[in-house]
């Protein structure tokens, strides 16, 4: 089963690139993440409460501010469930190729180009 709250929230390219620079930097501040991103810091906190919400960061008190770290037991069953959505789409992608396939040859069989 597809969870759409993930979905929605790996959707957005800033927030698919703020997990990249967590895991890179194991870890980060939205101060540290937004000094990396177009983005103000104000708009960074608020893409890491959607990340928080869905499972895929997690945070703790660091100060004045709070830390961010990806949950890789999260992330791995959201490639998962991707990886499933995935395999579901080429075997669509498949059966829709031998179809179109057949009525191809069937046009080249009856000398039409109906």
């Amino acid at each position: 089963m597809i969870d759409d709250d993930l979905w929605s929230a790996v959707g957005d390219p800033t927030r698919r690139r703020m997990l990249d620079l967590l895991l890179a930097d194991g870890g980060g501040t939205a101060t540290t993440l937004s000094d990396q991103l177009p983005v103000t810091r104000q708009a960074v906190a608020k893409h890491l409460g959607v990340l928080d919400r869905v499972g895929l960061v997690h945070a703790t008190p660091s100060g004045r501010e709070r830390r961010y770290e990806v949950d890789e037991e999260q992330l791995s069953r959201a490639v998962a469930q991707l990886s499933a959505v995935g395999a579901t789409w080429d075997a669509r992608l498949q059966r829709i190729k031998r179809i179109a396939e057949r009525i191809q040859r069937g046009k080249e069989e009856t000398g039409g180009e109906s």
